[in-house]
């Protein structure tokens, strides 16, 4: 029993899992204080005010909305940050390291059954239809 929970334990997928979720944890708080510490004051130069202390009384309870405003404005600081700053910066990395060619530049539709086939077909693998040249 204990041989099997080692084997489970130091399987690569669960190492691989656990370093994923403390670096995440990590990233997350960097991002985190990124948009409470930077961005979030930088609001303040446009002029969006600090909702924290907005409320409505209904009846005899106490509606925080400005609370909600203020949750929905950082998250979508973190969602932007993550954007420009992970998402587009990878992306771009991505698009250098790639060696194989765009699948669109070598395939073409069938004229018979517009299915999509390598560029030099001579005959569709799906309708066996031959091909021009």
């Amino acid at each position: 029993m204990i041989r099997e929970f080692r084997d489970f334990v130091l399987r690569g997928n669960v190492i691989d899992l656990a370093v994923g979720i403390v670096i995440g944890a990590a990233f997350g708080a960097i991002v985190s204080s990124f948009v409470a510490d930077v961005l979030t004051p930088l609001l303040g130069l446009l002029g969006v005010p600090d909702f924290t202390r907005a409320v409505v009384l209904v009846g005899s309870a106490e509606v925080r909305y400005g609370l909600f405003l203020n949750a929905l404005i950082s998250f979508l600081l973190v969602a932007a940050a993550i954007f420009f700053f992970v998402v587009r910066p990878m992306n771009r990395l991505a698009d250098a390291r790639k060696t194989e060619p765009d699948v669109s530049s070598i395939t073409k539709d069938c004229p018979e059954c517009l299915s999509s086939i390598p560029g030099a077909a001579r005959r569709c693998a799906f309708c066996t239809s031959t091909q021009p040249a």
